[in-house]
């Protein structure tokens, strides 16, 4: 349904703003990716016309953003080239061995880091340097740390009180951080933000680098033997 409000706030940083429409009872979620015209720069006041939509019963939306009184990008002629027919046809065909490629390089990091990080576990339970609750206290940290991660996304979407970033870098120190690594995915959230994904990485390696100094010192012959 087409609506016209006014942007009363806007998170530069994080891409998101709210429009406050006479028409609408409660404020309506924009994402900068909405805007028909991705050149322009929100600012808080702005009259903006949108398309209202609801999505999840997560509140209203706004999609086909644009600014009232600017003028709209034209619509490109449709190609009527047979590889353009095949494209629309099939929009994800020609993007994907690109996505495919992004993907598969993006996951390589994080899988090898699993993969070691499994493999220093087992070694800890094999040679009785780990006790197996610690094993059951980690997946119920990760388990802790994908929730707060929902939490804090549809808070953001709704504009409630925001989790702290220390406290989700606390979680992946503690040994959530795989359960961080798939809510950022799974949720697109925090992912893009360099700052965060910076601190991030280093809350991994430490908690790596602690598990291991754990697994790799020498227990007493008497309590391995017992």
């Amino acid at each position: 349904m087409k609506r016209q409000g006014r942007l009363v706030r806007w998170e530069a940083e994080r891409g998101f703003g709210f429009i406050r429409s006479p028409e609408i009872p409660a404020d309506v979620f924009v994402h900068l990716r909405d805007f028909v015209d991705r050149q322009l720069k929100p600012q808080v006041g702005m009259e903006l016309g949108f398309d209202e939509i609801h999505v999840g019963g997560k509140g209203p939306r706004a999609m086909a953003v644009h600014a009232v009184g600017a003028a709209q990008p034209r619509a490109r002629r449709p190609s009527t080239s047979p590889q353009a027919r095949r494209t629309a046809a099939d929009p994800g065909r020609r993007r994907e061995p690109a996505a495919s490629s992004s993907s598969s390089s993006s996951m390589l990091p994080i899988a090898v880091l699993l993969l070691g990080y499994a493999g220093l576990l087992a070694y800890g339970l094999w040679t009785v340097r780990l006790p197996p609750i610690a094993l059951g206290v980690l997946l119920l940290v990760s388990l802790l740390t994908f929730a707060v991660y929902g939490f804090d996304k549809s808070a953001a979407q709704a504009g409630r009180w925001r989790t702290a970033e220390s406290t989700l870098h606390l979680l992946s120190l503690a040994g959530g951080w795989p359960g961080a690594w798939c809510a950022q995915r799974l949720f697109r959230h925090k992912s893009r933000k360099a700052s965060f994904m910076a601190v991030y990485w280093a809350t991994v390696l430490l908690n790596i680098a602690a598990v291991a100094a754990w697994v790799g010192k020498l227990l007493p012959a008497s309590l391995l033997a017992g």
